[in-house]
């Protein structure tokens, strides 16, 4: 690079295979050491290994695309949220010193397609609202949108703009407390569908409207922590990033 101090070594395609690696077999960084040195020692390959404290910094700020598969005709665009446990001071307190330590945890935001390939993705703080983000993911969703299914969390006004403004349908079954809203001409989605629901029940609403799509939504979590698991192992916040980006290429390929 022509900077002072130690340059790089490794590009980042290899930081990321190897971070992908770790995630898919669950090891810690060491073992993804020595699991890759093992590895490259087999196809008699001179090529070396980076070591685990170069995965730990170089992961922090490592650029991840998310990469999806190609999508033919317009994408219906199906958003739900789950929590992931990180490692926190608290819980390290409390296992050096005894007690109950205060869990901390990330939120991580999917859209996925009909057919459950994640097509946009954000981690955020547990306190950050699911519709707020939802928005960012109708947002960053490329090419043609149809339809944006989602669960009653994401029931607001700012998700019918959203939509609307990507000239796709709503699919969100409104709070039960849902009202007709008669002030705003920008909720006439909305209302319609808080009609429909009276007309038909909310049962029925959802069997016509097609909202159990959004079980593609949750068996992505439901693979994500089968296969992942339930937490984020970095502990900087730009490592946590790339490796919530690196887990859904992960479920992508497989």
């Amino acid at each position: 690079s022509g900077r002072p101090g130690g340059q790089r070594r490794f590009s980042d395609l290899a930081i990321e295979t190897a971070l992908t690696l770790r995630l898919v077999f669950r090891l810690p960084l060491r073992q993804t050491e020595g699991f890759l040195r093992s590895v490259l020692a087999l196809l008699s390959s001179d090529l070396d290994a980076p070591d685990h404290t170069t995965l730990s910094r170089r992961s922090q700020r490592l650029d991840v695309k998310l990469q999806g598969l190609p999508v033919k005709g317009p994408l219906h665009l199906i958003v739900d949220s789950t929590g992931l446990s990180i490692v926190g001071e608290g819980e390290w307190a409390a296992v050096k010193h005894g007690g109950r330590g205060k869990r901390g945890w990330k939120k991580l935001h999917l859209g996925v397609d009909q057919s459950g390939v994640i097509v946009a993705q954000a981690l955020t703080e547990a306190t950050v609202d699911d519709a707020t983000t939802g928005i960012h993911l109708i947002d960053v969703v490329a090419g043609d949108l149809a339809s944006v299914t989602a669960d009653t969390a994401y029931d607001t006004v700012a998700i019918y703009d959203a939509a609307e403004a990507r000239s796709a349908t709503v699919v969100v079954p409104p709070t039960k407390t849902a009202r007709v809203s008669r002030r705003r001409l920008r909720s006439n989605a909305r209302n319609r569908t808080i009609n429909k629901v009276k007309a038909l029940g909310r049962r029925q609403w959802k069997k016509v409207s097609g909202y159990h799509q959004q079980a593609r939504a949750e068996n992505a979590f439901f693979r994500y922590k089968m296969i992942i698991g339930g937490g984020l192992r970095a502990r900087a916040p730009g490592g946590r990033e790339a490796e919530a980006l690196v887990a859904c290429n992960v479920l992508n390929r497989m």
